[in-house]
């Protein structure tokens, strides 16, 4: 073949691979979402167990109706202003009663610096949003490709060792940028990064459930947790899918102008797990592993603004 006509179809092909990822119309555009109005009534509330006199309760429908869009560029500038909480990452405001209480987990492994990122600013967000939190990093110390979804299952197991009702797990590169994004659970488990910059803003596809959850702890109990079998990049996110579909419990969004993230700049991970399909092709049949099978093998240190938990 000539190399002119080598040439051109080496030009077509990458054209063809822009339009494939870039595309507007191959995202999932159109998706049902549940607007700021009705997401009022779609928060879980529960009252704390020891109720300090002459405070009112938190309230959360000004968080969710008067959303502001925070400025990418402002992130650094975001990194202060926030109360120390107690050491453990632990926060509980002072001036009303929360009714919601969430336990942040973070599956983490050599990211030192988008960490040092996501501790600053969330801190800020969350404590603007007057609930009850605890940012739990959960840290994988072995040389196996990582595996986030055991990570998950290590934090959500300490967390509900602390009676956490509702457990958000969060990807440490995702930052928020919509303050009415409540961190707080919903009556169905909520795909809180539905609106993400590096995907234009759209949805890749309806099935997507991954980057920062919101899900009831005896949800999450329900479905044993996520599997521990996906070591490296894919799979799990699908996997857990299934699960939730399984027992009817499909996740659904709010409206995009409350799931605005953007994603911080990280190198992407290498390993993939190259029997991921063949893994969710038995999804529901593996549905025993999860947090039940958790080895136990874990430590718990407090530092200054979080949790850390080293799994072994």
């Amino acid at each position: 073949m000539a190399p002119r006509c080598v040439q051109l179809l080496c030009t077509l092909a990458v054209f063809v691979a822009i339009l494939a990822v870039y595309f507007p119309t191959r995202h999932a555009r159109h998706y049902v979402y549940i607007s700021p109005e009705d997401a009022v009534k779609e928060i879980v509330l529960n009252r704390q167990e020891k109720i300090p006199k002459n405070l009112p309760n938190c309230s959360y429908n000004q968080v969710l109706l008067t959303s502001k869009l925070i400025d990418i560029n402002e992130i650094g500038d975001r990194q202060k202003g926030f109360i120390t909480p107690k050491r453990g990452g632990e926060y509980e405001p002072s001036g009303c009663i929360p009714m919601i209480k969430s336990a942040i987990i973070i599956p983490y492994r050599n990211r030192s610096e988008q960490l040092n990122i996501f501790l600053n600013y969330m801190h800020k967000f969350l404590q603007q949003q007057n609930i009850h939190y605890k940012i739990i990093v959960v840290e994988q110390n072995d040389t196996l490709p990582f595996n986030r979804a055991k990570m998950i299952n290590f934090g959500a197991q300490y967390a509900l060792g602390l009676n956490y009702t509702c457990l958000i797990l969060h990807d440490v590169d995702l930052i928020p940028l919509t303050t009415g994004n409540l961190y707080g659970c919903t009556y169905r488990p909520r795909h809180m990064s539905s609106s993400l910059d590096t995907f234009r803003y759209n949805l890749p596809y309806l099935t997507l459930f991954g980057g920062a959850i919101s899900i009831l702890s005896n949800q999450f109990q329900s479905i044993n947790g996520m599997s521990n079998l996906f070591y490296g990049w894919g799979g799990e996110d699908d996997d857990f899918y299934k699960r939730l579909e399984a027992i009817n419990l499909l996740p659904y969004r709010f409206a995009p102008e409350l799931s605005k993230y953007t994603m911080l700049m990280h190198k992407k991970q290498q390993v993939v797990d190259n029997k991921r399909f063949d893994k969710l092709e038995n999804s529901l049949e593996n549905m025993s592993d999860g947090l039940s099978s958790l080895n136990r093998k874990y430590s718990v240190y407090l530092e200054d603004l979080y949790t850390k938990v080293v799994s072994f």
